[in-house]
């Protein structure tokens, strides 16, 4: 039998233990109780459901389309080998393209599937502006930010009953479209905006593209798209971005303009 001593001393190794994850886990100030293989699995659900959705999701066809696509995956697999990205490895990365030239949009299921908008490839100027945007999406999917914000509007139990395949019915469909327009916090977004600039540093590319972005929609006028409702001041997130890359010392200043402009002639 343990002396009271050991039995004290245990106990209080434990208390003291508990203390400090306790403390640990309100400095991070995001808890995500999933795991990458329920990311993938919850990502793939959510993936299908879109893609089966031609009414609010019209993906553009592959066929007819294949020099769009490769161009957008080729962005993203520069990114991804950044060697600066997050289960770069783990997640199944996944690009497709919606035909909505109305909606400025891009965005992050998890477990790397990703989303852009016909309507924000041809709003933006410059194969930079949209490397940095999906740098972003990319780092939402990466840092993990949709499950845990989710987990916040859901709740773990509705999650995770989709991972297990035990989902009520329309709960994936509402998820979907949840994603399409999920509010990230303010924390989130900085992070993901950083997050851009970092896997772009090391490329030939103007690190600091997601900034292009903000300076069009802040001389777009009126009101900004809904995605950046909980982060709208663009005049900040711009000077933030810019910092980021002169505080890196990043080197790229390419904009492949011209490149560009034929990819969006094409759609």
């Amino acid at each position: 039998m343990l002396s009271r001593k050991i039995i004290f001393l245990l106990a209080f190794i434990l208390t003291a233990s508990v203390s400090w994850n306790c403390t640990l886990l309100k400095k991070a100030g995001n808890i995500n109780l999933f795991s990458i293989e329920d990311d993938k699995k919850l990502g793939l659900q959510v993936s299908k459901q879109i893609e089966s959705d031609p009414k609010q999701f019209p993906i553009l066809p592959e066929r007819g389309n294949e020099e769009v696509y490769k161009y957008i995956r080729g962005l993203t697999t520069q990114l991804l080998r950044s060697g600066k990205v997050p289960h770069a490895n783990d997640f199944d990365w996944k690009v497709q393209i919606i035909k909505d030239d109305k909606t400025l949009n891009a965005f992050a299921v998890p477990g790397g599937h990703l989303y852009v908008y016909t309507g924000l490839i041809k709003f933006l100027d410059t194969e930079d502006q949209l490397a940095g945007v999906m740098g972003h999406e990319i780092a939402h999917a990466a840092l993990r930010h949709s499950t845990q914000q989710m987990t916040k509007l859901y709740g773990i139990d509705a999650l995770l009953s989709i991972v297990t395949g035990k989902q009520d019915p329309g709960m994936v469909e509402q998820l979907a479209i949840g994603l399409a327009s999920l509010k990230f916090s303010r924390s989130h977004e900085a992070d993901a905006d950083e997050q851009s600039v970092i896997y772009l540093c090391s490329s030939s590319l103007n690190a600091a593209g997601a900034a292009g972005f903000f300076e069009k929609i802040k001389g777009k006028g009126g009101n900004p798209p809904e995605f950046l409702s909980t982060h709208p001041d663009p005049g900040n997130r711009i000077k933030d971005i810019k910092a980021k890359a002169q505080s890196l010392g990043c080197k790229g200043t390419k904009t492949n303009k011209a490149e560009y402009d034929k990819i969006k002639k094409l759609l």
